[in-house]
């Protein structure tokens, strides 16, 4: 497996994996800075913008056909600006979802119904966490109860950022699975 592609084409080297590693650590020496602050313009976050980095750099780093790009540097920009464009689409869906449903349900006044069904949730929401590893449970109540980024929930769990999204996205799934199993009749 030491070549990307097997296929060389007419003036064109095949690029050996180990030399597209050297090429994408180069892009990051030179161009991380302006491809964050790129990012950061865009999305307004700097967390969200080195999590969309990190995605375009592991995209670069999985590219099929190197021999293909002419431009390492601008394709590295064009696919993270298109993750950027991904980011904000998300946004702009759970800013919706979220005010369509503060306008259905007014938060005038709590009443005890209210009250029972978010005890019961929580609940839950506790039983299906108990049910985790701890490293999943942990990354899940980081991220998505206290609201920290991926990347301040991996420095706290002496993480990879990937890895507390494998985690998170494991406790979401059970979580999911067990919403799911409870709307059964």
């Amino acid at each position: 497996m030491g070549k990307l592609s097997a296929l060389a084409f007419e003036g064109m080297t095949t690029v050996t994996l180990s030399e597209h590693v050297e090429e994408i650590e180069k892009l990051f020496r030179e161009h991380n800075r302006a491809l964050i602050a790129f990012l950061q313009c865009r999305l307004n976050s700097h967390s969200d913008a080195q999590e969309v980095a990190q995605d375009a750099y592991l995209r670069m780093l999985t590219l099929d056909n190197r021999e293909d790009v002419e431009s390492l540097r601008s394709y590295l920009f064009r696919i993270a600006g298109n993750l950027a464009i991904d980011r904000l689409r998300k946004r702009k869906v759970r800013g919706d979802f979220v005010a369509g449903q503060s306008q259905d349900e007014p938060m005038a006044e709590e009443s005890p119904v209210h009250h029972a069904i978010a005890v019961e949730q929580v609940a839950g929401l506790r039983k299906a966490l108990s049910e985790l590893p701890p490293k999943t449970s942990q990354a899940f109540v980081l991220h998505v109860i206290e609201g920290r980024d991926f990347g301040s929930v991996a420095q706290t769990m002496n993480l990879s950022e990937r890895m507390v999204r494998y985690h998170v996205t494991n406790a979401l799934a059970h979580c999911r699975a067990m919403v799911d199993e409870q709307e059964m009749p």
